[in-house]
């Protein structure tokens, strides 16, 4: 009788109890979203399982809600994904920067304008010592001649054009890296997430060396970092008080 009961239970028990679950999906070609990749590697970092796209872009892997899986593809940026359900997924790979495509070059001209002088440059000042020419040996002369302006006019503005390319990055961070998109890549909320974001906001020069700049991948690793710090470590140093006179 026993034997019978515990047979019963097993067959009215669910299958998906039974079953690992996993998470499907294809993975397409970022510029031209109808081309699927083969061989693209997929790993879930949680488990250490992978496998690797068909011809068709579809691949299969066991894995749970909270992991975190990576795709790599040679010629293309790796990218990660952080699994909120199993539902089947669509991923696309942009290409990497240093890919060159075949470029045919069928006519050329040339602006007149480039050999043009400067339409910025300011007049130049020339100084000069006494001209020596046609004076006799006991005659004071000298020869130096210096031309002041054009260098100090181009120096400040490379400056100039340095500190527009840091604000134009600047304000790509701030609309990009907000408390909404962090939060639900890496589901910190509250005091948790402000801290998170203060200790690993993009720096800018990190995000002008790698155009274009993938934040999705950069934000899952530093959340793995972050896990990997005791929890006295989470937060930003705190800023010294000044002492009063």
């Amino acid at each position: 009788m026993l034997k019978k009961l515990l047979l019963a239970l097993i067959l009215l028990t669910p299958a998906t109890l039974w079953a690992q679950d996993v998470v499907s999906g294809t993975v397409y070609d970022f510029e031209i979203k109808t081309l699927p990749l083969q061989e693209v590697s997929v790993k879930n970092f949680n488990n250490n399982q992978s496998t690797t796209t068909k011809a068709s872009g579809k691949f299969t892997l066991a894995a749970n809600v909270g992991d975190v899986l990576e795709f790599s593809l040679n010629g293309y940026h790796k990218d990660t994904l952080y699994l909120t359900n199993l539902s089947p997924k669509t991923i696309f790979l942009p290409g990497s920067s240093t890919s060159l495509k075949e470029v045919k070059i069928l006519s050329a001209k040339i602006n007149p304008t480039i050999l043009s002088p400067d339409p910025e440059a300011k007049e130049s000042k020339r100084v000069e010592a006494d001209d020596y020419r046609g004076k006799p040996n006991i005659s004071r002369a000298g020869g130096i001649k210096l031309n002041l302006g054009y260098g100090k006019y181009k120096e400040q503005q490379a400056k100039a054009k340095d500190l527009e390319e840091k604000d134009q990055y600047e304000n790509e961070i701030k609309s990009v890296f907000t408390e909404a998109y962090v939060s639900d890549l890496v589901k910190l909320k509250g005091q948790d997430l402000k801290d998170f974001m203060t200790l690993y906001r993009p720096p800018v020069a990190t995000v002008q060396s790698a155009r274009p700049f993938n934040y999705k991948y950069y934000t899952v690793q530093a959340y793995h970092q972050w896990l990997k710090l005791p929890p006295s470590q989470r937060k930003p140093p705190q800023v010294p008080r000044l002492k009063k006179n």
